[in-house]
């Protein structure tokens, strides 16, 4: 991955980190690293019925006027992508459960952000997908 590519996704996860806020999550962790990979964001939405829920969330950023890929980010969120956020997630609850260090939650859900960035760093659009998959 480019540093450019790197800086573009660090600085939209921090964006949704705050968009998240905004709504009341609680962020768990950013770039959450297993033995097999990295989360994106990890979140406790205390409006979950019936307690809290606990959020993976994976988020695609591109910058507006760019030609590759789908038109949406979220779209970049495919199928084998979603199988491996799951994979990454039961790993991550794993490593908390054996430590003790587990977070208290009723339900699991994984959101997808997409969120388009212009020149100047400044968010164009976002579009958050709940329960995306």
């Amino acid at each position: 991955m480019t540093r450019t590519r790197l800086r573009t996704g660090r600085l939209a996860e921090a964006r949704v980190a705050e968009h998240l806020r905004a709504l009341g999550y609680e962020i768990l962790a950013r770039n959450a690293r297993t033995r097999q990979g990295e989360l994106d964001l990890i979140a406790l939405d205390p409006g979950g019925r019936p307690g809290p829920t606990l959020v993976f969330i994976e988020v695609k950023a591109i910058r507006a006027g760019s030609r590759v890929g789908p038109e949406r980010p979220v779209l970049w969120v495919t199928p084998r992508k979603q199988l491996r956020v799951r994979h990454l997630a039961t790993a991550w609850m794993a490593e908390r459960r054996a430590s003790g260090s587990a977070p208290r939650y009723a339900e699991i859900r994984f959101d997808a952000v997409g969120v388009v960035l212009d020149r100047d760093d400044m968010v164009l659009d976002l579009e958050h997908l709940v329960g995306a998959f």
